[in-house]
């Protein structure tokens, strides 16, 4: 039988590649189906082009400090198909760098929609394909509030091809999506508005870095609307008009949907298997990726645990050497870091300071706010903020927060330490690298005075 598999992965995201590759090193006969272009989100409508958007929308900051620094700049001018074309020919270019890997391992790739037709076999195209193990990878998917005119917004799935730059654009959405969005445009001389409907940036993030990430955007001339209530869109000769009580009916060229994402599971007929579902469609599993039938598993977002790439990339691998390296691991989702590459960055890893105050007695605070070096000769008032939050009675770092330039290079060597067990004592013996920002993390000696933070605020 030419099609069936010791594994099939349906999703070539970066979960699902992980998952193919690592079980086909380790000697499983594998095959995999992607719908879209391989890379899946991260690579295509995610992780990638959005870093590249990023670098991108510093320019201009970049460029207003460097006079200050001795460079004459003349008066740049930013052009959107050329970053857009760019852009498209990179992710070719990886699409083409995900291809060859499946086929170096030897993965057979099938292009198309995957349907379980029963629980031992899936439909790809005209091909039938059977395996002893399925692996659900499929990702997650944009979701969009149910409201009138919705369609006449745009997604992350649309927002990085947009024909040309909105001259003004408002953004849906208070979290990271948002945060993200909100920076690269504005940076690219956008009037950008972001409209949040809860009372504060971040939900689930720590307070002070929420708070402060908010004030330094407002600064560099973000509008921010928080606890607004978009009731509807409509089209109108000027543009796009957001109807809301709260926000005197502004109207805009472009309004970017940021409202969350939800499993993608569509098309899959997960429900006549019987494999049980969550609230918002994400497959349940157990610590070894299993769902309700057997020899189906799931990992990345489709099960809504932890949405971030490393995190997919982490459970594929764990899932070959499990079933194909004759090792027994189960992931460990705490102490899980993550960026938002928002303007400036905001980075953290642990608890933050409302959690840690509800799992432990005594906590101690450690914050520090501070101007950059890189904008001590300009006019950029933008400050960093650095938070360390300790377990006092046993002097363990529960978590570690910052929001300022170089957030995601900084954070990464802290969250090893705190994987490894750190101490605030272990801080204070560490001789920092100097000048850097990075430094400041172990060189705060005293404890702040804490007031209490509101209730639901993180």
């Amino acid at each position: 039988m030419p099609n069936h598999f010791d594994l099939f992965v349906l999703g070539a995201g970066s979960g699902g590649v992980a998952c193919a590759r690592a079980s086909a090193a380790l000697g499983a006969r594998v095959g995999i189906a992607e719908v879209d272009r391989l890379g899946g989100t991260c690579v295509n409508r995610g992780c990638v082009p959005k870093k590249l958007l990023v670098y991108a929308s510093h320019y201009a900051e970049e460029f207003r400090n460097s006079r200050d620094f001795g460079w004459k700049v003349e008066q740049p001018e930013f052009d959107w198909p050329t970053l857009k074309e760019n852009v498209r020919q990179e992710l070719l270019r990886l699409n083409g760098v995900y291809e060859r890997l499946l086929d170096n391992f030897g993965v057979m790739i099938f292009r198309g929609e995957a349907r379980f037709l029963d629980a031992k076999t899936v439909q790809v195209g005209n091909e039938i394909i059977t395996a002893d193990r399925f692996m659900i990878a499929t990702g997650g998917k944009p979701w969009v509030p149910d409201i009138p005119g919705k369609e006449l917004g745009v997604t992350s799935n649309e927002v990085f091809t947009l024909p040309q730059l909105p001259g003004k654009m408002a953004i849906i959405g208070g979290g990271y999506i948002a945060q993200e969005m909100a920076g690269i445009f504005h940076g690219m001389g956008v009037d950008v508005t972001l409209v949040v409907r809860c009372q504060h940036l971040l939900r689930g993030f720590d307070v002070d870095i929420a708070d402060h990430l908010q004030v330094e955007q407002a600064k560099k001339g973000l509008k921010i609307h928080c606890a607004t209530h978009v009731e509807k869109l409509e089209k109108t000769e000027d543009g796009i008009t957001l109807v809301c009580e709260e926000c005197s009916n502004m109207t805009f060229d472009t309004v970017l949907f940021a409202t969350g994402r939800r499993p993608n599971i569509s098309g899959l007929e997960l429900e006549t298997l019987g494999v049980k579902l969550g609230s918002q469609g994400e497959i349940e599993t157990d610590d070894r990726f299993r769902t309700s039938v057997e020899g189906i598993y799931a990992i990345g977002d489709v099960t809504n645990r932890v949405n971030l790439t490393p995190v997919a990339i982490h459970e594929g691998r764990l899932f070959a050497a499990d079933h194909f390296g004759g090792e027994s691991r189960t992931m460990d989702y705490s102490l899980i870091p993550t960026t938002i590459f928002s303007q400036p960055p905001l980075g953290t890893v642990g608890l933050t300071e409302r959690e840690a105050r509800k799992q432990f007695s005594q906590v101690e605070i450690y914050r520090s706010t501070f101007r950059p070096m890189k904008y001590g000769l300009g006019d950029i008032e933008e400050k960093t903020l650095m938070k360390l939050v300790v377990n006092a009675a046993t002097n363990q770092v529960l978590g570690v927060h910052l929001v300022g330039p170089e957030a995601a290079e900084i954070l990464q060597g802290f969250a090893v330490a705190l994987k490894a067990g750190a101490t605030k004592t272990d801080f204070d013996r560490t001789v920092g690298i100097h000048p850097s920002s990075a430094e400041e993390f172990v060189t705060m000696r005293e404890p702040v005075k804490v007031e209490p933070k509101g209730e639901g605020m993180d």
